[in-house]
């Protein structure tokens, strides 16, 4: 007992230093990675504060006379979707592959409440979801009327609008581009929850879009491994774009089933729409002799004169990261559009 005894004491004695040498450890100097700004709004729509998190394009301050696109997230608080979707944001900066956007998050508190449609059996769904259903419509106007206005107005917004979900979220971008289709200009909804209300917005397909106004619209659908109903009512909606496009409506379907699941899809998912619409133009080079292991010889005339020439999506050629690997020594300064990320299977947008 005695030894017993001893050895807790000197067991206690050892933890006790080693949290006073926890304690005296400190942080050295820092400085915050600032990947947003949270702005809140004093919302009557909704009736209280609700924030709001923006990020601005890396050279958003050095080009004072430029506007933006936007791209409004549902579910983009701090802790939601905000954060992922700002280091694909971010990562434009480094791989140039589409153009720079300004990214609004729109935060939900309750998001099973606020972004759902109305249901006709509303106790079945607060036993399923523990909340309440049906707020779709003034979280819609919570944007419309408080949110898009404060962006408009304190930053350089182009005038061309997107908006993006996940889930229930992607379930509230295809219900707004059935009720209020003049609020965006590109719609992606990502795994969208086309189980609701029975398939309501994959059976009733048809007579949505037969009801869209004309007008200019993009609207981009994928999901992942989602079985029964979820797919099912995707596929009825896709069905009916197939059989009957709105004038003015470009749209693609680009499944993931195969490699992604309803939790890992939206991440690339999001790469993929943000390429697929703001898609930008590169240049290639001349690979240097410590890459091609020979000395690099005298340009051609038309070498040159592709080397000055810009490089705009118009005028850009059709790509893929394949091809530009061969024809990199023939073709050095070319200007490619590249096809990236996953294939499309269905719709009428070309890249």
């Amino acid at each position: 007992m005695i030894r017993l005894a001893a050895f807790i004491a000197a067991a206690a004695a050892f933890f006790v230093s080693q949290n006073a040498h926890a304690e005296q450890v400190s942080e050295p100097p820092s400085e915050p990675l600032v990947m947003g700004r949270v702005f809140t709004i004093d919302s009557k729509i909704l009736g209280g504060e609700r924030r709001i998190v923006v990020r601005t394009p890396f050279y958003y301050d050095k080009e004072p006379e430029r506007r933006f696109t936007t791209v409004y997230v549902v579910d983009g608080g701090p802790e939601q979707d905000f954060p992922h979707l700002a280091g694909i944001a971010q990562s434009r900066d480094v791989n140039w592959t589409f153009d720079p956007f300004i990214l609004v998050g729109v935060e939900t508190v309750n998001r099973r409440a606020e972004i759902t449609p109305p249901a006709s059996d509303v106790d079945l769904y607060r036993e399923e979801l523990g909340a309440e259903p049906g707020g779709s419509a003034e979280f819609r106007r919570f944007i419309a009327e408080e949110v898009k206005p404060f962006i408009e107005s304190n930053f350089r917004t182009s005038g061309r609008d997107a908006i993006i979900g996940e889930s229930l979220g992607g379930l509230f971008i295809v219900e707004t581009l059935f009720k209020a289709p003049d609020l965006f200009d590109d719609y992606i909804a990502v795994s969208p929850s086309m189980w609701w209300e029975n398939m309501e917005y994959g059976r009733n397909a048809g007579k949505y879009l037969k009801a869209l106004p004309e007008g200019e619209r993009r609207l981009y659908l994928t999901i992942g491994n989602e079985g029964l109903r979820h797919k099912e009512g995707l596929d009825l909606l896709v069905a009916a774009l197939k059989k009957s496009t709105p004038k003015g409506l470009k749209w693609l379907y680009v499944p993931q089933d195969q490699t992604e699941t309803h939790a890992t899809i939206y991440h690339g998912a999001a790469l993929d729409a943000f390429r697929a619409f703001y898609g930008a133009p590169t240049k290639t080079g001349r690979p240097g002799p410590l890459l091609s292991g020979v000395a690099l010889g005298e340009m051609t005339e038309r070498q040159k004169a592709e080397r000055e020439a810009p490089c705009e999506r118009s005028t850009a050629q059709l790509s893929t990261p394949k091809e530009q690997d061969r024809n990199a020594e023939k073709e050095p300064y070319a200007c490619l559009l590249l096809e990236l990320g996953p294939r499309p299977a269905a719709g009428n947008f070309e890249r």
